[in-house]
């Protein structure tokens, strides 16, 4: 996804909010149902990466941040994270529907509902909490790793341009992309220098 620049105006809520509008561009786009089959199965691929990427970001260093410094963080954390699974197993029944299926659009309606849930309720309730009770510089900190660990993952084109390509390749295509993905992130470096010998690599 792309972030905003990492100085002392943007923080970890900034970056994660620029996330959020940048997957309803996407879904509003698969909304209009336009496109060729083919097209919406590369956009929905993109959908599944940045999912997936965003994910494991705010499981690495947000959800932590919350746990520390809200009295009822852990169970915050908890459902989040039980949301972000139940959205997992919709992004795997997706991966493997072909898009002139009809439960390709009823799977991927489910998603999107789940996800716009999941968002409205970070935003109105998580975010704002997580401002008030963290101080700003571990905000900005976490800010550049969340950029960081989401810069591990596979490289895509901008969600505008999906279908050029080949530039839209995402790993391989095909079953199997939000494990891989996972997979690609999981094993996530935890300092600054760590995360810059991995991307080099």
């Amino acid at each position: 996804m792309s972030n905003p620049q990492n100085d002392d105006h943007h923080d970890v809520v900034d970056i994660l909010v620029a996330d959020h509008r940048e997957v309803e561009a996407l879904f509003v786009e698969l909304e209009t149902g336009q496109g060729t089959l083919e097209h919406r199965r590369q956009l929905v691929d993109v959908v599944i990466a940045e999912l997936v990427r965003h994910s494991v970001a705010e499981e690495a260093y947000v959800y932590p941040i919350a746990r520390k410094a809200l009295p009822d963080g852990n169970e915050i954390a908890d459902r989040e994270i039980a949301e972000h699974s139940d959205a997992e197993r919709t992004m795997k029944e997706l991966e493997s529907v072909d898009p002139s299926d009809p439960r390709f659009d009823e799977l991927l309606a489910h998603l999107m509902s789940t996800i716009r849930d999941h968002v409205r309720e970070e935003e109105n309730e998580l975010f704002p909490r997580l401002r008030a009770a963290t101080a700003r510089e571990e905000l900005i900190e976490v800010a550049d790793k969340v950029t960081a660990v989401k810069e591990i993952g596979p490289t895509r084109p901008h969600p505008g341009k999906p279908h050029h390509p080949p530039a839209n390749k995402l790993l391989a295509p095909g079953i199997g992309l939000v494990d891989r993905l996972r997979d690609a992130l999981s094993g996530r470096p935890t300092s600054m220098d760590e995360l810059r010998e991995e991307q080099q690599r």
